[in-house]
């Protein structure tokens, strides 16, 4: 059941992150937004954890910036995974990551 409730817990921050940060499309309806949050789910389980640990040295020279970037490169790569996901540029990618991460850790908290 935890499961089920984080994914709609980040079904509901992609929700709001579209609807939130100018420059972030979704055509397609809540099935677009459906696909979106599987993918987000699979990168922030499978891929990010492996990219962290590759960037810890860039990472610590930066006091911890890098993570932005690197968050913000994942939520753009999301546009060439999913059909119908539009991201306007690296600013929208960049807000975009941080408003979902935020959404996403307070409906988690709530749940």
């Amino acid at each position: 059941m935890g499961m089920v409730l984080q994914f709609v817990g980040t079904l509901i921050a992609v929700y709001l992150t579209v609807n939130l940060v100018p420059g972030i499309s979704v055509s397609g309806g809540w099935i677009t937004m459906l696909i979106i949050a599987a993918v987000w789910s699979v990168i922030t389980l499978v891929i990010k954890p492996v990219l962290q640990v590759l960037a810890l040295p860039l990472t610590i020279l930066t006091l911890g910036l890098f993570a932005f970037i690197l968050n913000a490169a994942l939520f753009w790569a999301m546009e060439f995974v999913v059909p119908g996901f539009d991201v306007a540029g690296f600013i929208p990618a960049l807000l975009g990551s941080i408003v979902l991460s935020i959404i996403t850790w307070l409906l988690q908290k709530v749940f």
